[in-house]
């Protein structure tokens, strides 16, 4: 089959190539409409019950994730020359029509009780400025006297003081905001150096955007180090200019395939979709490696260039679609996952490996065959030169030193289990960014000063109409309130209850000692005072307003609490709610009420809960899918057998490694196992199959097979190990933690799989070289890989050509 397809190819090679290069153009205008996503919570299914309290939540109250902060520390705030500048910036930020408020000291109201019309106003503390120092000083005693500010415009300390700014959720969710985010940063670096201090940023529109544009940038870059290092490593191989352009081909039109596809399914790039081009490059690369190398070893042998390229396809064709198999399987088992974000990633990536496969079964032979013959230079890399030298050192372990060899793997995999137990999963909002990001000590700031930024929203049902504004559910929401107050990670929350508080002390002119939930005796009076007056302008009265129904549903059924969070990760968050759940249900009797914690934070962490469970069991399915493509291939259990322990060993040196070092598991290391799983047993395939094909030529000598398969596969299995080292290294100087991990981990996987399967796997061999022998000679080993007989280039449509 496999020769009369090499004949079908290079029959029709030249229709064949332009209907690739017309697909190619045609994938290479969708590759260029394709986007960016600033989305979060696609890693939760749609189904689930948070997702849907979520989404429910948003119905109610809106967006809570829109929320940008600045924050300054200095003691001379109320200075009037710095006062006058943070209004300015305030203002100036106000002014960027995609932004829909900005709450800072400057915009601070107070409420202003007339005892004539029984009203309160909502007059704003810095209506006019401060013209004079004296002026600012009795203005900010006034704002400093308000205790409903205290914890969430300035630090209790009095030295920290935060801008809050929120952003046009519509724009957020759309590429307008890099330029919102770019307007807001160049405002507050230039207030920065005119103060010559340093102003923090943080918030998840601007943590998200810095993400997105780094994503994107690391896009182009690690496919253009991948597409040099490969390179450099193909012509250090084959010593020829035209095979590496020819590679590069081949991944290139892979590339603009696997980003046209990302847009036809209706994707954008991701974190991980991001990753797939450069992927695709490092993938594809051993699929020309593997057919030039076989190409170059059959002319070396008989010089007849249209009969070396019928039988690279014919020798190559079945074992490279299997790797790309196996390989698509470690990427396409991430489709039966419950997450979105890796659904998309598992069946862009795992589709686009099988069309590589396709675009370099079309393009190599075809283009080969117009190309001239194989010069000697270009196949003296089959002489092996410094290589033999290490082949001949595996040689030896298997044959000399095979008690020392499976000694020192088990000791391996017995301090690996070891390392194992110490495996943790844990995961942050800003995991992957480094620890000397500004990002990352922008928020540390945030959480040292105001206990963070993370939103988590509380919701409370009183199951009947206007249960929020009764006395007995203010009087719990504040209970509610102090609780969250006093955990360590969460900020002061803010709900209707803070702005009864305020009104309570407005009502007692101001008596800062007054901030306080109504009692039964003054709720009657202070009623009448809570329809609000116009003060000096609507607009501060309908802030006030706008304050109190954002915390109510528009029954008043559903009272909201808004908190400021620590990014505290995705194992101390459940426990935290899980120890708050019995003391909530004490203050709010289940039977009267429902609570339920929901919000970007807890939305967030149950995604991440749900990929690293999903890519556990998407590993489970890998390994399955891959016993049958070996069962497959193979026909023999002992053979699976044989083919599977030097993959599985890496993995649990890769896991025992991570356990050692202190790396959780996470989304992006989690990766690492099933990724590995499905490229090296690319090497197992590769190796077998060459052994099974030269047993007969040997007279079914196991030793001598082995021997020689060592040295023949050895060679293009140590060059693609190579590549796929050098292109997952590349990962590892990603400004992301978590992609750096899965490049470096990913690389020591396949460099340990490359040595076990060129030591275990042949010493395996030897170990069962009974059984092997006898299914053999039987012809019960690799059935489905029998020889095919030589056809004549005539008969397959071809002329002989020297």
């Amino acid at each position: 089959m496999w020769q009369r397809l090499a004949g079908f190819v290079l029959k029709f090679r030249i229709p064949l190539l332009i209907g690739l290069l017309v697909s190619t153009v045609a994938m290479g205008y969708f590759a260029s409409k394709v986007k960016m996503s600033y989305d979060y919570v696609n890693a939760i299914p749609r189904d689930n019950p948070k997702f849907k309290i979520y989404q429910e939540f948003k119905k109610q109250f809106g967006e809570d994730g829109n929320m940008m902060v600045l924050g300054v520390q200095t003691d001379h705030f109320f200075d009037l020359s710095y006062f006058n500048d943070y209004v300015a910036l305030s203002r100036a930020i106000k002014a960027i029509p995609e932004v829909e408020n900005v709450l800072s000291v400057p915009a601070a109201i107070n409420l202003i009780k007339n005892d004539s019309t029984r009203q309160l106003s909502a007059v704003p503390i810095f209506q006019s400025g401060a013209k004079s120092q004296q002026e600012l000083d009795s203005l900010s005693a006034s704002f400093l006297n308000l205790p409903f500010y205290r914890g969430l415009l300035y630090s209790k300390e009095g030295n920290a003081y935060l801008m809050a700014i929120h952003i046009n959720k519509d724009v957020l969710n759309s590429a307008q905001r890099e330029g919102v985010v770019k307007q807001i940063t160049e405002l507050a670096d230039n207030f920065g150096k005119q103060q010559q201090q340093e102003v923090y940023m943080s918030g998840l529109p601007l943590i998200r955007t810095n993400m997105a544009v780094k994503v994107a940038n690391e896009l182009k870059l690690f496919l253009g180090i991948s597409f040099l290092l490969t390179a450099v490593i193909l012509f250090l191989f084959f010593r020829s200019l035209t095979d590496v352009l020819i590679s590069m081909i081949v991944v290139a039109i892979g590339v603009v395939w696997s980003l046209a596809t990302i847009y036809l399914f209706g994707y954008k790039i991701t974190l991980l979709t991001g990753l797939i081009p450069p992927l695709i490059v490092v993938i594809g690369i051993p699929n020309c490696v593997y057919f030039l190398n076989k190409y170059h070893s059959e002319y070396a042998g008989h010089g007849n260039k249209m009969k070396a390229l019928v039988r690279m396809v014919q020798k190559m064709g079945i074992v490279t679609l299997f790797t790309n198999i196996t390989a698509a399987i470690g990427f396409g088992v991430f489709w039966f996952t419950n997450s979105a974000i890796l659904k998309e990633f598992g069946l862009v990536a795992g589709l686009n490996i099988m069309m590589i496969f396709l675009i370099s079964f079309i393009l190599l032979p075809s283009v080969l065959s117009f190309l001239k013959a194989p010069k000697h230079t270009n196949t003296s890399y089959l002489e092996g030169g410094a290589v033999n030298g290490i082949l001949d050192f595996l040689t030896g372990l298997v044959f000399k030193y095979r008690p020392f060899v499976y000694a020192f793997t088990s000791l391996m995999v017995v301090l690996a289990l070891w390392g194992m137990a110490r495996l943790k999963t844990e995961a942050f909002m800003v995991d992957d960014i480094p620890k000397t990001d500004k990002i990352y000590t922008d928020l540390k700031f945030f959480e040292h000063n105001f206990k963070g930024v993370m939103p988590l929203e509380i919701a409370v049902d009183t199951k009947r109409k206007n249960g929020v504004i009764s006395l007995q559910t203010l009087t719990k929401l504040d209970e509610l309130s102090k609780l969250i107050e006093a955990q360590p990670a969460f900020a002061r929350p803010l709900s209707i209850s803070e702005g009864i508080k305020f009104a309570r002390q407005a009502f007692y002119n101001g008596d800062s000692t007054s901030y306080a939930v109504p009692n039964s005796f003054d709720i009657s009076f202070l009623a009448r005072y809570l329809r609000m007056k116009s003060g000096t302008g609507d607009e501060d009265n309908s802030t006030y307003s706008k304050l109190l129904s954002s915390f109510m549903d528009s029954t008043r059924q559903i009272a909201r609490m808004s908190v400021n969070m620590a990014d505290v990760g995705s194992e101390k968050l459940p426990a935290i709610l899980n120890s708050l759940q019995p003391k909530v249900n004490e203050i709010f009797d289940t039977a009267h009420y429902n609570v339920t914690f929901t919000g970007t934070s807890v939305i967030f962490l149950e995604g991440s809960r749900f990929i690293i469970s999903g890519l556990t069991e998407s590993i489970l399915l890998a390994f399955v899918l891959i016993i049958f493509c070996m069962l497959y291939l193979f026909r023999s259990f002992k053979m699976l057998i044989i083919s599977l322990i030097p993959n599985v060993i890496p993995l649990i040196v890769t896991a025992g490694v991570m356990g050692w070092m202190g790396i959780a598991i996470k989304p992006s290391t989690v990766l690492v196992f099933s990724i590995a799983l499905g490229i090296a047993i690319d090497v197992t395939i590769r190796f077998l199959v060459n052994f099974k094909q030269e047993l007969p030529l040997n007279n079914y000598d196991i030793s001598a097979t082995v021997k020689q398969t060592i040295h023949e596969t050895g060679l293009s299995i140590i060059y693609t190990s190579l590549i796929l080292f050098a292109g997952f290294m590349i990962f590892s100087f990603s400004q992301f933690g978590g992609t750096k991990a899965l490049g470096w981990l990913t690389s020591l996987t396949l460099v340990m799989a490359m040595i076990t399967n060129l030591t275990i796997l042949p010493a395996m061999l030897l170990w069962m070289e009974k059984g092997i022998l006898r299914k053999a000679k039987k012809k019960e080993l690799w059935n489905a890989l029998d020889e095919e007989e030589d056809i004549e280039m005539a008969d397959l449509g071809l002329e002989e050509e020297k």
